[in-house]
């Protein structure tokens, strides 16, 4: 599984994620995106999870579609 950490989310939580991919925004250089944007660029280059600490995302995008 491909694992997208977006800003924020401590790296050492990727320890526990033994057997997938592991890749953080800020080193893709999508540390610049906003919400909308980072959801599509994660979806394009085949991402399974996006994990942030965003608690408002579900209220600024509609998570149903995806």
């Amino acid at each position: 599984m491909r694992v997208l950490f977006d800003q924020g989310v401590p790296f050492p939580i990727s320890r526990y994620l033994t057997g997938h991919t592991v890749d953080v925004s800020a080193d893709l250089g999508w540390d610049r995106l906003r919400n909308g944007e980072l959801l599509i660029a994660a979806e394009q280059a085949g991402y399974d999870v996006l994990l942030t600490t965003d608690k408002n995302l579900r209220y600024q995008q509609n998570l149903k579609v995806r």
